[in-house]
């Protein structure tokens, strides 16, 4: 069955041919229906084999360990960025199959990249992130030490330290982040750094605010129509963020 064809579409294709509706019955019978496609990263083997070796390192991890870990991530906000709905015939189980995602890959558009961090029952600072951009104008990790490391996360992260017990940071495999240079930084500095695997947004509770975040965005009356309006509703829309938001998905990491 093609789980992306339409159900008149499907009736079509049986002789004699049956109504959408009949379509629908038999397939809610064998336990399948119409669902929103969620859309994924693109995963290579390699990919989905670390994952599953972070999977096993931290099954033992207990509700307390996931507290402890301070999860940033990166995202690009794009003017018009206005995403339809894409619907698959799937079953109950079949949420995340890979026959039922759209990978997802990068964009280009008129944005700005914003970097954010967050902790169980605490929403830390969002930063809009300075570059010139062009050729050697990207996030650089010079650029990413002095604007995130330096002037956010030391003091953030020695603070929760300090209230929490030993935290961890959590930062994606972006080349700014995994630069020897950011190494460095990171262990002179004495912040100890939680292992993720590339390609892994889903694997993080942070991910899920940036959709929230942008569906803040794409509700307010007048949409932002230049770069200091965008900046400005995004950091409203950051504010609009609570905490209750952030412990829904943080506590589904034990899970």
């Amino acid at each position: 069955m093609n789980r992306w064809k339409p159900f008149d579409q499907i009736g079509k294709l049986i002789t004699p041919n049956i109504s959408a509706s009949s379509v629908r019955t038999i397939l809610h019978e064998a336990g399948l229906h119409r669902r929103k496609a969620h859309k994924v990263v693109y995963l290579t083997k390699s990919h989905k084999d670390a994952r599953k070796r972070w999977a096993k390192d931290h099954k033992e991890w207990r509700k307390v360990d996931w507290e402890r870990v301070i999860w940033s991530d990166e995202c690009y906000v794009y003017i018009g960025d206005d995403r339809g709905t894409v619907w698959v015939t799937r079953g109950v189980d079949e949420e995340f199959d890979e026959a039922c995602v759209i990978p997802m890959f990068k964009q280009s558009s008129l944005h700005i990249m914003v970097w954010a961090c967050i902790m169980k029952a605490d929403k830390g600072l969002l930063v809009v992130l300075e570059y010139p951009g062009g050729r050697g104008g990207g996030m650089t990790a010079d650029r990413y030490q002095v604007q995130v490391l330096e002037r956010v996360l030391f003091n953030y992260y020695w603070q929760k330290s300090e209230e929490k017990g030993q935290v961890v940071f959590q930062q994606d495999g972006a080349p700014s982040h995994r630069a020897k240079s950011t190494t460095a930084w990171l262990n002179r500095n004495h912040l100890k750094v939680f292992p993720h695997p590339a390609n892994s947004p889903d694997l993080s509770p942070i991910e899920p605010l940036w959709h929230r975040l942008k569906v803040i965005i794409r509700a307010r009356p007048h949409p932002p129509t230049s770069l200091d309006e965008l900046k400005s509703a995004v950091q409203e829309a950051w504010e609009q963020i609570t905490e209750r938001d952030i412990d829904a998905h943080v506590n589904h990491m034990e899970d």
